[in-house]
């Protein structure tokens, strides 16, 4: 495999958050280092984790081996359902620092909604000390409804930057993204690829040929294009790591992004954990 250099991946900012448009998601990748490295020699700049993966040690071994100085990477991570108690919160934070081996993340998400009866008070007042605290420069929420969004903005005292939450082709989130856009909130897309579900869909397959790329690329594309979203994509492929990096060589029409956005189902929503999910928007 050779080694690019760093492409021109756009930015995207909200209260002074400055993310890279396209990020390395490490979900279910377990031991990444290797991989995470590769992503960083390829380009990427915006490296995605949670504590909940089981990554935090490999991204931080790759972030490592890389070569890439801490200070040009975007590195993200998130304090589990569990751990949104005041003390809980912090222990997990400064845990997750050491996995990573680094002082300081860019930004750091609440990962779901407590099922555990944690005021979502004491949570976002939790979260905004660990920025208060240098832990974190910036700060979100993942997995929220537009609910529960209202009233973690109301109770933080610190702005939230970022939602994060599942988006791909086969799921409509016309109202979350709306409701982003009114608060001035980015939102970083998971499961962007719809874990593959969406790889025989002939729409995409349609789409892919006529712009000669790969049904990937296609639908990163069209995410992007769509203006504060951030896909973070994953893959244990070198050769699927770098084609997902090139997509900001192309436009889609706007006829072609209404057949993509035209693809979403019912039942397209992937995660949705029993007991875990609030009631989705």
């Amino acid at each position: 495999m050779s080694i690019l250099t760093t492409p021109a991946i756009p930015q995207r900012s909200a209260h002074g958050c400055v993310i890279p448009q396209l990020g390395f998601g490490t979900s279910q990748l377990g031991d990444c280092g290797q991989l995470v490295s590769t992503a960083l020699q390829l380009g990427y700049r915006h490296i995605d984790t949670a504590w909940k993966y089981g990554s935090e040690k490999g991204v931080g071994a790759g972030i490592r081996a890389s070569g890439v100085q801490r200070d040009d990477i975007f590195l993200v991570t998130k304090v589990s359902h569990e751990y949104l108690a005041t003390a809980e919160f912090a222990n997990s934070v400064e845990e997750s620092l050491r996995n990573l081996q680094v002082d300081y993340v860019d930004l750091l998400h609440v990962h779901w909604p407590s099922v555990d009866g944690v005021p979502l008070a004491e949570t976002m007042a939790a979260l905004a000390l660990a920025k208060r605290r240098g832990l974190t420069r910036h700060i979100g929420v993942a997995n929220f409804n537009i609910a529960l969004l209202d009233q973690a903005i109301a109770l933080c005292p610190e702005p939230l930057s970022v939602l994060q939450a599942e988006y791909h082709p086969y799921l409509n989130q016309n109202n979350m993204l709306a409701y982003c856009q009114q608060r001035g909130l980015l939102f970083t897309a998971y499961c962007p690829l719809a874990r593959g579900r969406l790889f025989e869909d002939a729409t995409l397959i349609e789409i892919a040929a006529s712009h000669h790329k790969t049904i990937a690329q296609i639908v990163l594309r069209w995410l992007t294009q769509q203006g504060d979203i951030i896909p973070i994509p994953r893959s244990s492929s070198p050769e699927r790591i770098a084609q997902n990096l090139a997509i900001f060589d192309f436009q889609l029409t706007p006829a072609e992004m209404a057949r993509i956005h035209a693809l979403a189902k019912p039942d397209g929503r992937i995660a949705n954990p029993m007991g875990r999910a609030p009631a989705w928007d």
